[in-house]
């Protein structure tokens, strides 16, 4: 695979996922065009060998799978890569709309996530989500993009505000609220949407919309070897999980990618790690099969899971917030995150098998701890194990400006993430009384 190809396929995939909403949307649509079959968790489930599936739940969560190409005695074996679809924004407040002294209309707001919020001055942004529609018969969830120029939240110019460049503390109810119009009375969201999409606004019951930054993914450096695009995390692991699942799996294991939401927030929602939307999944195929709970409780001691979400690399101006003998670099590889609090999951024995799988498919790897004195964020596998308790390792790829609406990565990373989760999904882990053995 040509890493700029793969990085192009990156861009557009992102492109085409400005909430949440749609990037499940565009991984449907990926596994989709690959063949693999949906399923609903309202009906019953008919799963075949070697037959390829996923289920959403909620609209913003996923789980894609495919089954052993034989069934054969229990228990199952289960090999998962998870991440998670969103990334820190601001979300509309339901009644949005702000009239300043007759001739400005801007949107209230409301901070989604730990964002940085010095970025989001300045550059155009538009709104996406989901509106809630009345129907004959109930209601019904439907996406939209508003995929045009819309909105911009202006600095304040340093002659009003001396302090801006001497650590300004914003304020997102007065600081963060984006302009829209020239102060048109009349102006209201639900009137914007069915302008822009025909849509009719006494259709419209409700609606869960957020801001996006509209700058498209890009290459640069004196070699082209970065990336620069809004939500590499953590659409960059979701990406790469679902295209590497959708390409290959090992035939006598069932191999699932499973896309979180919520991690921004603490993951405590219907379709975050914290739920039991992995556990219910991973049950349900048990059951269909006709196994036992002692079966399933036996597969996930034999089950392996990869928490996906992307690190920190060494920043070259601030080399000092970085562990001093663990400071991983753009380009440098997939990183393996400890955490002595369990901020992380892996531990010597996890990491340790992660480091040989790459190890024995050449793909460069590299070790991440937070410095001692800066705390870092938890992510998904620590959480997820209080409903699926398998084996796990938390990996990702180094960024600059994490949280940033426009997040910097290195060019050849989105490559080795991929082979590292093709080489995953191609390879049975088997785990013995003191350890793992890797057979192809």
């Amino acid at each position: 695979m040509n890493q700029t190809l793969l990085n192009q396929e990156l861009f557009s995939f992102i492109k085409e996922s400005p909430t949440n909403y749609h990037a499940i949307t565009a991984a449907s649509r990926l596994l989709a065009d690959q063949g693999f079959t949906p399923l609903s968790e309202q009906n019953a489930w008919t799963l075949l060998p070697g037959g390829k599936y996923y289920v959403s739940r909620g609209e913003t969560s996923l789980f894609a799978f495919r089954m052993p190409e034989k069934l054969t005695a229990a228990p199952l074996t289960f090999q998962i890569v998870a991440s998670h679809s969103d990334s820190p924004c601001f979300k509309l407040k339901k009644k949005a709309e702000m009239t300043v002294d007759g001739h400005y209309t801007k949107l209230n707001v409301e901070r989604y996530g730990g964002s940085i919020l010095s970025p989001w001055f300045d550059r155009p942004l538009s709104i996406a989500g989901r509106v809630i529609l009345k129907t004959e018969q109930g209601m019904k969830s439907q996406l939209i993009n508003l995929d045009r120029d819309l909105a911009m939240i202006a600095n304040l110019a340093i002659h009003m505000n001396r302090e801006i460049n001497n650590g300004y503390p914003y304020h997102v109810q007065t600081d963060l609220l984006p302009i829209i119009g020239s102060g048109d009375k009349d102006f209201s969201v639900p009137e914007l949407i069915a302008k822009e999409t025909g849509i009719p606004a006494s259709d419209i019951l409700s609606f869960d919309l957020c801001l996006y930054n509209r700058m498209d993914g890009t290459f640069w450096g004196a070699d082209k070897e970065f990336i620069s695009c809004s939500k590499l995390d953590d659409l960059q692991c979701a990406f790469a999980s679902v295209k590497a699942l959708s390409e290959t799996c090992h035939p006598d294991i069932l191999s699932a990618a499973v896309i979180f939401d919520s991690e921004e927030v603490g993951s405590q929602s219907l379709q975050g790690a914290g739920s039991t939307f992995l556990k219910d999944c991973l049950e349900r195929i048990n059951m269909t099969l006709g196994y036992t709970q002692e079966d399933y409780l036996r597969a996930l001691a034999g089950s392996f899971l990869i928490s996906a979400d992307n690190g920190h690399g060494l920043h070259p101006n601030y080399p000092g917030k970085s562990d001093p003998t663990h400071h991983p670099y753009l380009n440098g590889g997939v990183l393996v995150k400890y955490s002595a609090n369990q901020k992380y999951t892996s531990d010597g024995l996890t990491g340790g098998l992660f480091q040989l799988l790459c190890e024995k498919n050449d793909i460069p790897c590299q070790t991440f701890f937070n410095h001692s004195d800066e705390q870092g964020g938890s992510t998904l596998g620590n959480i997820s194990m209080s409903q699926v308790s398998i084996p796990t390792v938390d990996i990702g790829v180094a960024l600059l400006a994490m949280h940033s609406p426009y997040e910097t990565g290195g060019a050849k990373d989105t490559l080795y993430l991929y082979q590292a989760m093709k080489a995953f999904y191609q390879t049975k882990i088997c785990r013995d009384s003191n350890g793992y053995r890797l057979e192809p």
